[in-house]
């Protein structure tokens, strides 16, 4: 992933956004240093967004579809109350092995539910209620507008949802590949969505805010 600023003002928002947990510093070590592709893993400033937004909204039920090594669902859970629950969906059986690890080595673990397999079968077997307060989207991205949807018929008015690289290292200018036409295809179908207000953040690598209007 290209970073959309400069390296030293990144390092400087990093520097000025609340320090993680130990848990969640280790998660970041650990996947640094033993598994493939670990500039996936949502960074400490978009970790601890994550965390205010459930915290300001209050948020108690929570949906991620998209789990890797467990950054966010741990963030996230550490935000929640005591009866808060997130169920994070994900199809890799080994990089959700270490997210299980890190989630039961945390006080917040018993916060979070993981369920492995396709995120679209697995959504779409939920029932319509409850309703999730909170969703965050990170997973394939030519899939963005179906999580989207599957999310959007559970999610109660107000809630809002959440989904990453939006900006796609700034491929969404000048879209080529699969994966690039799949983001500028998500934002559009947002932007265009009456049932919803949108703001599209350029922290990290893009972060489409979404905020549900109606049932």
């Amino acid at each position: 992933m290209r970073l959309l600023i400069d390296e030293q003002l990144d390092a400087y928002c990093q520097r000025h956004t609340s320090e993680p947990s130990p848990n969640l510093a280790e998660l970041v070590r650990f996947t640094r240093a033993n598994v493939d592709d670990s500039q996936m893993q949502v960074g400490h400033v978009e970790g601890q967004l994550l965390a205010m937004l459930i915290a300001i909204s209050g948020a108690k039920r929570v949906l991620e579809v998209g789990t890797f090594t467990g950054y966010s669902a741990l963030a996230m859970a550490e935000a929640l109350p005591s009866d808060g629950l997130i169920t994070t969906c994900d199809v890799d059986p080994v990089n959700t092995q270490v997210a299980a690890r890190a989630f039961n080595g945390s006080e917040h673990g018993h916060k979070i539910e993981l369920l492995l397999g396709d995120a679209k079968t697995t959504i779409a077997a939920m029932p319509a209620e409850p309703t999730f307060d909170f969703v965050f989207i990170d997973a394939d991205k030519g899939s963005y507008v179906d999580y989207y949807e599957l999310a959007l018929a559970r999610m109660k008015p107000g809630a809002i949802l959440a989904a990453d690289n939006t900006l796609w290292s700034g491929r969404v200018l000048t879209p080529a590949d699969a994966d690039d036409l799949g983001i500028v295809r998500f934002n559009t179908h947002v932007q265009q969505d009456t049932r919803v207000t949108n703001v599209l953040l350029s922290v990290r690598d893009g972060i489409m805010l979404v905020r549900k209007l109606c049932s």
